[in-house]
């Protein structure tokens, strides 16, 4: 059966509210959003290439990876997606997956189907068009991913990721005393960044001996953010958050 996720704060209406506005319509319509919801363990594929699904998944506990497999079986990690985010959005109207979405960590996920996401958008366009610009915001994060991979230096690249992990979960809420949960591994950053191991630990090593961040025990707690924005060339204007958002944990 699927039932409204009754949740306070609602992931989903926390997610869309770091980037626009809701009214209070909007919102009810929201948390009325009916979903299976299942827990699912770490490392294990949401939706696979190759499905056709006929309901999209929204994160409610847990962080996500969307990745692709290259040669033998290497993977690329695409992307890092967090509570209140619908990863397979796209499957609306792309209607085949053209890569993986999986947990990371063990979490919540609920399903929802696609004609009730249809009808939702039908009775609320605002709601439609914030759906639309969270997908554009995805484009644009992976914009900047590539431009890192590209042209910043691998110690650039870390600095970079650890901003942009901290602004987005600082806009949902999650920020404290400067400190963010962030249980990925050495191996899960160096998939997404293109690094090897050496160079995540070299990394990772550098900046903690400048006094920048502290990593562990699965949180991210950075120390100084202007010298480690300046080092990752970290402008966040590609996220598109609210302005009142941006560094509320810090």
């Amino acid at each position: 059966m699927h039932y409204p996720l009754r949740e306070e704060p609602h992931p989903l209406v926390r997610k869309m509210e770091s980037i626009v506005d809701l009214a209070a319509d909007e919102r009810e319509s929201l948390r009325a959003l009916p979903m299976l919801v299942r827990e699912i363990g770490p490392d294990q594929d949401i939706v696979r290439e190759g499905d056709r699904p006929s309901q999209s998944c929204l994160i409610l506990e847990g962080i996500a990876s969307r990745y692709k497999l290259a040669g033998e079986s290497r993977r690329q990690i695409l992307a890092f997606h967090i509570p209140g985010e619908i990863p397979d959005l796209q499957c609306l109207h792309l209607r085949t997956m053209d890569h993986d979405v999986a947990m990371v960590t063990a979490g919540r996920v609920g399903f929802i189907q696609h004609r009730v996401l249809e009808d939702l958008m039908a009775r609320h366009p605002r709601i439609a068009g914030s759906f639309w610009r969270e997908t554009l915001i995805d484009a644009a994060t992976f914009r900047e991913w590539m431009v890192g991979m590209g042209r910043r230096k691998a110690l650039s690249r870390m600095a970079h990721f650890f901003c942009e992990m901290y602004a987005r979960l600082d806009a949902i809420g999650m920020a404290a005393d400067g400190t963010v949960p962030l249980p990925i591994t050495q191996e899960e950053i160096g998939d997404a960044l293109g690094l090897s191991a050496v160079h995540v630990n070299r990394s990772l090593q550098e900046l903690r001996g400048q006094s920048l961040i502290m990593v562990g025990r699965g949180r991210l707690t950075i120390l100084d953010w202007e010298a480690l924005a300046a080092i990752g060339e970290f402008e966040p204007t590609y996220l598109h958050l609210h302005a009142s958002e941006m560094g509320r944990g810090r």
